[in-house]
């Protein structure tokens, strides 16, 4: 089956702009609805060389996506010939251009979903690895193979992108194919709302950013970086991604997200299984010529929203995208964060106040200090790790208040306290992955694939 299935929105033209507006207020949920979604994406590399893994042959890939969907019982999605995704009840797996896979996880009401989910998964992912002899690394970039030794996976989407990345940036190349992140998605109520949490993320990316960098090493050796994933969104495609000035205005709204992403050049449209090819050309120009006979649809507007890469994204939900994928004891902090600080308005607005007398020149070079110094970075004199830390303790206070609790008894602050620990010593993952580096592990690839790798969860 083809990963791409057109939806009742294919055929819905798009007659004004209102109806792109009514696209994001329509998506509003009542608070007792309101979910979290984790994305978690890993870089596999072989045990033997710790070169990344390939997607073709007898050891790729592909063949991970056959054992995981006879395993988990998921249906195999399809391009080409070749097995691309999979879909399950609930959540999805994925692959990003350089064969890195991905969970789309279920949307879960409380952090204990979420732990049983990744563990479930884990447990599937890395017994088909370890039969393939494949590992899957806790970091945020792959270390090893350069850029020409990674393969692109045979998606048409690809074909369009890639040569579009390279003419309006340096590192999106790198973006597709070395890159591995966790990204966090959460609800809203009204437009105010969104809005609010919108501003209240965009303006944390760079404490967020410092907290987890954890991409410090690539091409085989340390790269100058604690978070070389975030510098090389920077380098990307500047008109698409990266922080958006207008989000910090009391008066941002739908409609200035709406104007902002049909500014955006698109990258393709899909008509009865065509791809076809629109690179260059801003949604804008297309809703008012359309192009080759074709109109704009509603799915369309659905599809480009999907191809901007702001480091917070709004669709029919908020993302977080700004945060390096973590070793498995910090995996579920990232999203127990998120909740702690979204999904309670007192800790929302104490969260805004770390971040709002910054001005958009302070803002911006907290961002790309944040993605060398990590925690080191300095705003108006104070440390990212002071405001790290006064976020934690926000973040903790929601989830208190929430209280929802396991089958033990514990509640989800217990998905923070590894994150608190690593806090207080004045610690993000790439700290401690550069000391081994230049340690025990002393610059061998080897022994860093050994050291970073995934292991199987223990049984709860």
């Amino acid at each position: 089956m083809s990963q791409y299935v057109e939806g009742p929105e294919a055929t819905q033209v798009i007659e004004n702009q209102s109806q792109l507006v009514a696209y994001f207020s329509q998506a509003g949920k009542p608070r007792e609805a309101w979910r979290i979604g984790t994305e978690y994406e890993m870089v596999g590399v072989s045990r033997r060389s710790g070169r990344a893994a390939r997607y073709f042959g007898k050891r790729g890939i592909e063949r991970i996506l056959y054992r995981l969907a006879d395993t988990l019982g998921w249906e195999p999605q399809e391009e080409g010939g070749h097995i691309i995704a999979l879909r399950g009840p609930r959540a999805n797996v994925a692959l990003e251009p350089g064969a890195q896979i991905e969970l789309s996880g279920e949307q879960c009401e409380t952090i204990h979903c979420a732990q049983q989910e990744l563990h479930h998964y884990l447990t599937h992912l890395l017994t088909a690895g370890d039969e393939l002899d494949l590992a899957f690394l806790n970091l945020g970039m792959q270390p090893i193979s350069p850029l020409d030794d990674i393969q692109w996976i045979p998606k048409t989407r690809y074909t369009f992108m890639a040569p579009y990345m390279e003419q309006v940036g340096t590192l999106g190349h790198r973006m597709m194919k070395q890159t591995a992140s966790i990204q966090v998605n959460f609800d809203f109520s009204t437009e105010a709302d969104a809005m609010l949490k919108l501003r209240v993320a965009m303006g944390l990316v760079p404490i967020l950013t410092a907290m987890f960098a954890n991409s410090p090493i690539s091409d085989g050796g340390l790269n100058g970086f604690m978070t070389m994933r975030g510098h090389v969104w920077t380098e990307t495609d500047r008109r698409r991604c990266g922080l958006l000035p207008f989000v910090f205005s009391e008066h941002a709204s739908f409609e200035h997200y709406t104007e902002y992403a049909l500014d955006v050049p698109m990258y393709f449209i899909v008509r009865h299984g065509r791809w076809i090819d629109m690179t260059g050309i801003p949604f804008r120009r297309f809703l008012a010529e359309g192009h080759e006979g074709e109109r704009a649809t509603m799915e369309d507007w659905s599809l480009h929203l999907t191809t901007l890469f702001p480091e917070v994204r709004l669709k029919r939900y908020l993302e977080i995208r700004c945060i390096d994928n973590q070793p498995y004891e910090l995996m579920l902090a990232v999203p127990a964060l998120c909740k702690g600080v979204f999904y309670e308005p007192d800790a929302l607005w104490a969260a805004w106040d770390l971040v709002k007398k910054w001005s958009w020149e302070e803002r911006m070079a907290a961002y790309l200090a944040a993605h060398r110094q990590a925690l080191g970075a300095r705003v108006r004199g104070v440390t990212l790790l002071d405001l790290a830390k006064e976020l934690l303790l926000i973040a903790w206070e929601g989830l208190e208040r929430h209280n929802q609790c396991n089958q033990a008894g514990e509640n989800e602050t217990m998905y923070l306290e590894r994150l608190r620990e690593e806090l207080w010593k004045g610690q993000c993952p790439a700290y401690n992955v550069i000391e081994k580096w230049m340690g025990e592990w002393n610059y061998d690839p080897l022994r860093l694939v050994e050291g970073t790798a995934y292991r199987l969860p223990a049984a709860n």
